[in-house]
């Protein structure tokens, strides 16, 4: 009986990793699932299989004694950013990491295939970062000698959702259409499937002896669909409500902009300026070489959406996906103008009102500095990512803090004809809200 190939997944905490890793994985293959962290349902799923590594940092030397503890038959590189953040650069991460990982193959003992995951389209139109490295990713695999597989899909949809895919599903629930200009675009799918697919076919070819790999893929569906037919299969799909206005295009561009500002305090929307220039560019590629070489054939926009679950979960997925950075947004912004406030402008008014409740001077104004700087630290860890939970948690805490010390201390404060602490309780709902739709994947 043949031996599976030993295949090694880079990113496989992301939408493509994931579900390729699992269903390799199903199929019988051995798999190991490498990526720089996993979250607890995805350290669960693959077991031991799971492989925590920063990869994208390590050096030639590190990347080769990674592969060689593993001895993998197959690599599979389904790493890669938008664009420049604090979690990497496009170069660096699309470029600079391949040369390091194709030094890492070859200083291996036996031949491995690559198998990298790409972008399709056409390399006159690499005007963002994104797709110049992809494409010089591209060109150093095919300079190196090294067995390879150039996979390029398109929009791909899966039944998780993240980045992209989870975009189209919000904008699928919103009773809005997109611009013309950006609606009439090409915007061709990949099914999951497609890909898992086609790489469990290959490296089945691979073990079975064919070797001599040299072939760049589009795997697509072609025709392409359009951006707004897809956002439209998606809403009839799940029945998301009819776009009752259009979203004016210097609102989107005013949106790609405030994504860029949150990326760099460690968060990832799917709104970004890269993200519009890419969906400007359109998605679209040739799958004939792909159909002919591997005998498989595009699964098409509504067979792949026929499969998704049709659930109540996709609805309130949708939903609250644009709602998430609107209600961490505001918590952020709430917690620093109240701390601001009580700080410069109320500092006086708010030292009084726990003066008139028999607390010395002194105590009442470092109560109201350390109080008002507390609010600040608040919104501060709230408006980062990696800072976010700890910074919601917090929030409740000192929230509570409040409503009980106000309680002891002073409660005809509950009957102010403002409610300023009877509103503290939906404030505190509402960081519930947002601790339990933090999680990206």
């Amino acid at each position: 009986m043949d031996v599976p190939a030993r295949i090694a997944v880079l990113g496989a905490s992301g939408l493509i990793g994931q579900a390729l890793a699992e269903a390799l994985a199903q199929e019988g293959f051995p798999v190991t699932a490498i990526a720089r962290r996993f979250t607890t349902a995805q350290a669960t799923s693959f077991g031991a299989d799971a492989c925590p590594c920063p990869v994208v940092d390590l050096d030639e030397a590190a990347l080769a004694g990674l592969i060689a503890r593993h001895r993998p038959d197959i690599v599979v590189n389904c790493l890669g950013v938008l664009q420049d953040g604090p979690r990497g650069t496009t170069r660096d991460v699309h470029d600079g990491f391949v040369a390091r990982l194709l030094t890492a193959i070859a200083a291996q003992d036996r031949p491995i295939l690559l198998i990298h995951l790409s972008i399709p389209g056409r390399e006159a139109d690499d005007e963002t970062a994104f797709s110049r490295t992809k494409r010089e990713a591209e060109r150093r695999i095919a300079g190196s000698g090294c067995p390879s597989l150039v996979l390029r899909p398109g929009f791909v949809i899966a039944p998780g959702a993240y980045g992209g895919s989870a975009l189209i599903r919000a904008l699928a629930a919103a009773p809005v259409a997109l611009p013309e200009a950006v609606g009439r675009r090409p915007f061709a799918v990949t099914a999951i499937e497609d890909i898992t697919r086609t790489v469990s076919s290959v490296a089945r070819r691979w073990q079975a002896g064919e070797q001599e790999w040299r072939a760049v893929w589009d795997v697509v569906e072609a025709p392409p669909s359009e951006v707004g037919a897809v956002v439209g299969e998606f809403r009839q799909r799940f029945g998301g409500a009819s776009p009752r206005l259009t979203l004016p295009a210097p609102l989107l561009a005013a949106g790609a902009r405030l994504g860029d500002a949150a990326a760099f305090l460690g968060w990832l929307p799917p709104v970004r300026t890269t993200a519009l220039r890419e969906m400007m560019r359109g998605v679209e590629g040739d799958p004939r070489s792909w159909m002919a070489e591997s005998g498989l054939a595009p699964t098409g926009l509504a067979r792949t959406l026929a499969r998704l679950p049709l659930t109540v979960q996709e609805r309130w997925f949708g939903r609250l996906y644009l709602l998430k950075p609107l209600v961490i947004g505001v918590l952020a912004v709430f917690w620093c103008a109240s701390g601001l406030i009580a700080l410069i402008p109320a500092f006086a008014p708010a030292t009084a009102i726990l003066t008139a409740h028999g607390i010395p001077d002194s105590l009442a104004r470092t109560i109201t500095l350390v109080t008002s700087l507390a609010d600040i630290a608040v919104g501060l860890a709230i408006a980062g990512r990696r800072s976010c939970r700890a910074g919601l948690t917090a929030g409740i805490l000192l929230s509570l803090m409040y409503m009980v010390g106000a309680a002891l201390l002073a409660p005809d404060l509950w009957t102010e004809p403002l409610g300023a602490l009877v509103k503290t309780g939906p404030a505190i709902v509402l960081m519930l809200v947002a601790l339990a739709t933090l999680d990206e994947r």
